[in-house]
């Protein structure tokens, strides 16, 4: 059984940063790729960023370019997602997410193991 576990979420002034991390088991790690997604009130789920399963492939929405890094340390089963220069607009319940190949990937459906989320919220 596959089990994800995020953490680090929270309530952050505009300008802050946050650092958010994503326990996996049941799956060999490092063969997984990973990805963060978002939903905030009212929308839609969306992309945020993906990362192989060795670390070395990594793509971020053009949301969150430059402000937001993902990284993953296969010693320790985790990944993260850095963020800095928080806005209002990035409040939302973020979630990672597992899928069962070394490539990542945007697109929701092509994994199939979802976190219970993590609650971010940027104040202004």
């Amino acid at each position: 059984q596959v089990h994800l576990v995020e953490s680090g979420g929270g309530l952050v002034q505009a300008g802050g940063s946050l650092r958010l991390s994503c326990a996996a088991s049941g799956r060999t790690f490092s063969t997984s790729a990973m990805g963060w997604f978002r939903q905030a009130p009212g929308k839609e789920r969306e992309f945020v960023a993906t990362i192989s399963g060795s670390g070395g492939n990594t793509y971020h929405a053009d949301s969150g370019k430059g402000r937001f890094s993902i990284s993953r340390d296969n010693a320790k089963n985790t990944v993260y997602l850095q963020m800095n220069s928080l806005e209002p607009e990035d409040t939302a319940v973020y979630y990672c997410a597992t899928r069962p190949t070394r490539y990542g990937s945007s697109r929701s459906y092509d994994y199939d193991y979802w976190g219970q989320g993590t609650q971010v919220t940027v104040s202004s």
